[in-house]
């Protein structure tokens, strides 16, 4: 079939845009990440006197990077739009956050829609596959402190007693409050069919939209971070609860991304632009920690509950474009998220006058030195 003159247009201007975003991104990373490290080992003295000083300083430079990151969809319109709990009510107390997988684009859609929590982004661990480590983005996530898990049977012991033995040494150090994972320990399309093998095996329901999650992580955190419990005060004398005056992870917030038709973006989506603009859609529910069971056999039974939650959630969406109400809700309320055009820009800027700043700096100290 012959390609109109029209059609010609839109497929080089698409082209021509995904260019020019990839040729910023390239740009912008090159300044953006080595400034952040730089910036870092300028403070090091400042660590050394004033550690929380300092993490509050390195979580303010991480929040700035994520924005970047968030800014690439939000300017190539991929917006979002928030249904159920209001996680803004717990934004200042520890949480656990367990949210579905469908592809990369997921983790651009948390660092987009945290942006307007307060204090989350700057102040949150994430737990990622390994292979994150080897990206761009990764010298990045080991300062801050995230976690990489390695996937598969070989590993998933050890990497329980590394991911415990983690959360000891940074997570109230760094004074972290909000802890991301995603349960399914991987990609709805390269685990469904193996989920639903197991399922039929165990006589589990059938899902489509999610897979079964695991329950190592979890647990880990749980066991971690949220202190013993007798008669409603902490017992056994946590001295790291004790010592950060927290108190103890309080909240597990359930969240669900949907995309519409089910077709999810990926970061080279968010990268190039490519595809046309369209609001993904975050739902959420919060759970007190303390209704959240200890013991293996019933934690399994409850997070299997909350991912047939999610997949019952995606149906109805897929189905209706909108997700269902709440417990006790006559009608289901949505929030558009919004982010300020002049404060990415003031972000953008900054990153690109703080690499000219590093040039000139190393510029001047090349030519003393030789």
């Amino acid at each position: 079939m012959a390609v109109t003159l029209e059609e010609a247009r839109r497929v080089g201007y698409t082209c021509l845009k995904a260019l020019l975003r990839f040729a910023f991104m390239v740009a912008n990373n090159l300044v953006a990440i080595p400034s952040y490290v730089l910036y870092l080992i300028m403070l090091q003295p400042l660590r050394v006197l004033d550690s929380e000083s300092f993490w509050y300083l390195e979580g303010v430079l991480f929040k700035w990077l994520l924005a970047m990151v968030a800014s690439w969809g939000w300017w190539a319109g991929y917006t979002v739009v928030e249904w159920g709990d209001d996680v803004k009510a717990v934004s200042e107390d520890e949480a656990m956050v367990l949210v579905n997988h469908q592809a990369t684009g997921d983790v651009c859609t948390l660092m987009m829609c945290l942006q307007d929590k307060g204090t989350v982004v700057r102040q949150m661990m994430w737990l990622m596959d390994h292979i994150f480590k080897y990206t761009n983005f990764g010298i990045v996530s080991l300062i801050h402190g995230d976690f990489f898990i390695r996937q598969g049977r070989a590993h998933r012991d050890q990497q329980l007693v590394l991911l415990k033995e983690h959360l000891e040494k940074y997570y109230r150090s760094r004074n972290r409050k909000w802890i991301v994972l995603f349960p399914e320990g991987g990609f709805l399309r390269k685990r469904r069919e193996t989920s639903q093998e197991f399922a039929k095996k165990n006589n589990l329901p059938f899902l489509k939209h999610v897979t079964l999650p695991r329950l190592g992580a979890t647990q880990v955190i749980l066991k971690t971070l949220v202190p013993p419990q007798e008669n409603g005060t902490p017992v056994g004398g946590d001295a790291v609860i004790k010592e950060s005056k927290s108190k103890g992870l309080q909240w597990v917030i359930d969240t669900t991304i949907a995309y519409p038709k089910g077709e999810p973006l990926d970061i080279q989506t968010w990268i190039l632009g490519y595809r046309q603009p369209m609001v993904t859609h975050v739902h959420y529910r919060i759970f007190p920690v303390k209704d959240v069971p200890a013991e293996p056999e019933a934690l399994t039974h409850w997070l299997y509950q909350r991912f047939i939650e999610k997949e019952d959630l995606l149906t109805h969406f897929y189905e209706t474009g909108a997700f269902p109400p709440l417990p006790g809700q006559k009608k289901a309320i949505s929030r558009e998220m919004t982010l300020s055009n002049l404060w990415l820009v003031g972000i953008q800027s900054l990153a690109f006058l703080s690499g000219g700043m590093w040039y000139c700096i190393f510029r001047y100290f090349y030519h003393c030195l030789f």
